[in-house]
């Protein structure tokens, strides 16, 4: 069923989704709550705990728990919005399906335009961070990669090619194209031993914390603890990946939400009690030019061998990162290319693996040319505004949804309409802000160049505008 077939807000109706994913689907369907909580943790638990608590702390000083806690506040809101939707279109696509059922297919365009933003260049840049701390496990070793390999291009610096970060995101490319049910079980493993080494700092920290470094506790005032928390922002980036898994979920209606909201709630806990160790162990000011800070606390309290088992635990958390934001992006390929906004080449599956084989290869290969010849310093705030725009516009969706058709089933609703979804609005809106010019400028030439393309080839090729949703 169509909802409209002109305009540039013309609409694709949530029983149409539904029925695509029930018919056209060639996905399998092999996730539980279970999975997709660990999926979540799988994509949030990497870059925030093992990277940005240094520089967050650095902004905010102590104050970094309440930093982590106001980035939190602002998913928890959009998370719950999430999950309504999750359980009402259950089809993959994520805050893009969710946006053309309800905004129109120019603004569900601009957002999958802006998930590839934050899925791809996530994959790049952690990457690049997977591969600092590879290259420091091997030192420990005694073991060295040639100079020119170990970082993308600087004259000076005498590096060409970052090849440990190309590497590693084929091998997780090659995981997912020949299966999710494969890449899953590796998924799940690797969480459950991050997590484990996450524990063990918090069990060892928590004895080396001394109260007087948490004094003073705000240094830089609210606005420091507010530009932290837009930047550590991006370490939360992930539990919307949960929502793309929709066809592969066994009980999309009851699993999404609370895959949704476990892996928030788990890894806000987490990050606010590390964040709290960290600048209690060691003062935070030391934490200056610290790429691997969770490491660095433990060698300055002198328990190097939990440093070994954190950088450990950065790899595989950073790996874990890196397949669930490669997966994120091809499923949003692959609902866009169903809907005809991209070519089918997206949407083909593969039959021996039940995986959109040749669309995963290409984003892998994309994503892993990137991470190998570009550096990304400030790729974070890139895929922040990103971020929160989808999110500001899935609290709005909820908001037209709930006027436009409060009669539809839902199997989860979000509590508290219209706050919760104004709340959302307001704070991911004051992260924004937050965030420097250069990078509004840069997403506003990505903004144009996606309009370029919907224009030039997505809305002719659009099967809603062709009058059909074969």
């Amino acid at each position: 069923m169509l909802k409209s077939s002109t305009g540039l807000f013309r609409k694709k109706s949530i029983q149409s989704f539904v029925q695509d994913a029930q018919t056209k689907s060639k996905l399998q369907r092999n996730l539980t709550a279970w999975d997709l909580a660990l999926l979540g943790i799988g994509a949030i638990i990497g870059t925030g705990i093992f990277v940005l608590t240094g520089t967050g702390a650095l902004q905010a000083g102590p104050a970094l728990t309440i930093s982590f806690l106001l980035a939190g506040l602002a998913c928890a809101f959009a998370a719950l919005c999430y999950a309504e939707f999750a359980a009402l279109v259950p089809a993959s696509g994520s805050v893009y399906t969710y946006s053309y059922a309800t905004l129109g297919e120019l603004i569900a365009w601009v957002i999958g335009w802006d998930l590839v933003l934050e899925y791809l260049f996530a994959v790049s840049s952690v990457a690049v961070g997977w591969s600092g701390y590879f290259q420091n496990l091997l030192s420990g070793f005694g073991l060295h990669l040639p100079k020119a390999l170990t970082a993308a291009y600087d004259a000076q610096a005498g590096t060409l090619f970052n090849l440990p970060a190309v590497l590693i995101v084929l091998f997780i490319t090659f995981l997912l194209a020949t299966g999710i049910q494969a890449s899953k079980k590796l998924n799940n493993i690797m969480v459950l031993v991050k997590v484990g080494v996450v524990l063990l700092f918090i069990l060892v920290g928590v004895f080396y914390v001394q109260p007087s470094n948490w004094s003073p506790y705000a240094p830089f005032g609210f606005s420091g603890i507010s530009l932290a928390a837009a930047t550590v922002f991006f370490a939360y980036i992930g539990f919307d990946a949960v929502a793309s898994a929709a066809e592969e979920t066994k009980n999309p209606q009851r699993d999404l939400p609370r895959g949704i909201l476990w892996s928030l709630g788990i890894c806000t806990l987490l990050y606010v009690i590390v964040s709290a160790i960290m600048t209690g162990a060691v003062p935070f000011a030391q934490f200056k030019d610290i790429a691997h800070p969770a490491s660095f606390v433990m060698d300055q309290v002198g328990q190097n061998w939990v440093a070994g088992f954190i950088d450990v635990g950065a790899i595989l958390g950073l790996t874990t990162v890196i397949l669930v934001m490669l997966y994120g992006q091809t499923r949003i390929f692959y609902a866009m290319s169903r809907d005809g906004l991209l070519p089918k080449f997206f949407s083909d599956v593969d039959e021996k693996h039940s995986t959109p084989y040749k669309a995963t290869w290409l984003v892998g290969i994309i994503a892993a040319l990137i991470g190998g010849l570009f550096k990304l310093e400030h790729l974070a705030e890139m895929v922040n505004i990103g971020t929160l725009f989808a999110f500001m516009l899935v609290c709005i969706g909820v908001l037209i949804l709930r006027k436009t058709e409060p009669n539809l089933p839902r199997k989860f609703k979000t509590p508290f309409v219209p706050l919760v979804p104004i709340l959302g609005i307001l704070f991911c809106g004051y992260l924004i802000l937050q965030l420097k010019m250069i990078t509004w400028i840069a997403f506003g030439i990505w903004f144009v160049i996606g309009l370029v393309v919907y224009f030039g080839y997505s809305r002719r090729h659009s099967l809603i505008g062709k009058g059909s949703t074969k």
